[in-house]
């Protein structure tokens, strides 16, 4: 099946992308601030650890519950107004936090449900964000691929280098601190949205019921052979990176002998190998097929696993997740520029979430069966689960025959 041939969307400016990358800067480092800040906030409140995990658990099943029917709306509304809706949403549920706190009023189950909130404003944020794309570069797959490049390269700057640890140190200082910084970080992006160009009307169509425009996204998702290879690339990535990545804190701490610091750094070189992921990406994609792209990921990170358990050494270990943060990197950027190449505009955002629910469903799961592979075989046990699956995978997408 080939690339969309319908008349493509009239282009913004060129400084709509540049407004769009800056929004997603600011949001995303914020996002980046809440990950360290609501498990220690969480920590702070309950020393039980279910309902600890439930505050982390709450931000998947916001896409779980909510991304699909999000998706369906980001189609049939005003982008721009939907990613500022979003953000001034998620302001206002911080906000509201920061007062049960000030108040004393704090607890587990109210940082629960705001951690949700902010997670079903992604579900409306993100899908709306990839969809502009096309709208503001075009639908030429290099200048897709660029733009996607950038974009996944902020993304793991902020959300993964820069808001954890600022994070973290503003909740040092004050338990408020991170949570009234995230929604000024939500705030300013809002700002930054609304100046995009406005984007063309939307021709006054009648919308299928809810439930039918759901399945018409999946069923286009499905039935695109291109769309099927990137789905799959992105859930199995997912899940073997989670299987690997459930414990290895435990494993850095008890094999790697890394404390605190170190395992941050650790951590640190697969966001800083993502962020160059954001350059090299769309040199990748202009060489290889989806299909190729994602045997080739797959495979690094398989690599790369077997790689961390057999050396023993955290300098080897940071320089195998430098790798891994490219492949991560990359194959978001191929995902990403094959949905926008391949989906009509007014199905991208069915498309998207779509997609994110398995590439998120497959990280959930990949986490579980991380910590019970740890549980029955050790802590070298789920790197070498996760290396076999994944080089299962990449041979698989090796052989296939390319899409028609």
């Amino acid at each position: 099946m080939s690339a969309v041939t319908e008349r493509p969307v009239e282009a913004l400016p060129k400084r709509g992308l540049g407004l769009l990358l800056a929004s997603t800067g600011v949001s995303v480092t914020g996002d980046g601030m809440l990950l360290a800040a609501a498990p220690l906030m969480a920590a702070a409140l309950s020393r039980d650890p279910l309902a600890v995990a439930s505050v982390s658990a709450a931000g998947y099943a916001a896409w779980l519950f909510v991304g699909l029917p999000a998706g369906a709306l980001v189609d049939r509304w005003n982008r721009r107004t939907v990613m500022v809706a979003a953000d001034l949403g998620r302001a206002a549920v911080l906000l509201a936090f920061v007062l049960l706190v000030v108040s004393d009023n704090a607890t587990i189950a109210g940082l629960a449900v705001a951690v949700f909130l902010v997670g079903a404003g992604s579900c409306f944020f993100d899908p709306a964000a990839q969809a502009l794309i096309p709208t503001i570069v075009g639908r030429e797959k290099e200048r897709l691929s660029q733009a996607n490049g950038r974009l996944w390269a902020i993304d793991t700057f902020g959300r993964s280098l820069a808001g954890p640890p600022v994070g973290a140190a503003a909740f040092a200082a004050a338990r408020v601190l991170p949570f009234g910084l995230d929604a000024g970080s939500f705030l300013l992006s809002a700002a930054l949205v609304s100046r995009l160009p406005v984007p063309p009307a939307k021709p006054a169509i009648q919308h299928a019921p809810m439930l039918r425009a759901i399945k018409e996204g999946m069923a286009h998702l499905v039935r695109h052979p291109e769309l099927r290879t990137v789905t799959l690339g992105i859930a199995f990535y997912n899940l073997g990176y989670n299987v690997a990545f459930a414990t290895l804190v435990l494993y850095a701490q008890d094999v790697l002998n890394l404390g605190t610091v170190g395992f941050g750094l650790l951590i640190a070189s697969g966001a800083l190998g993502g962020i160059a992921g954001g350059w090299l990406a769309p040199r990748i994609a202009a060489a290889l097929s989806a299909r190729s792209a994602y045997a080739a990921t797959l495979g690094v990170q398989a690599a790369a696993w077997v790689t961390v358990l057999l050396a023993g050494n955290p300098w080897v270990a940071g320089v195998a997740l430098l790798f891994v943060g490219i492949a991560s990197t990359t194959g978001s950027v191929v995902g990403g520029s094959t949905r926008q190449l391949h989906t009509p505009d007014d199905m991208l955002g069915r498309v998207v979430s779509s997609t994110r629910l398995f590439g998120i469903g497959c990280a959930a799961l990949g986490s579980v069966l991380g910590g019970v592979v740890a549980d029955a075989g050790g802590l070298r046990a789920p790197f070498i689960a996760a290396a076999g699956l994944l080089a299962l995978a990449s041979l698989a997408f090796a052989t296939l025959r390319p899409a028609r």
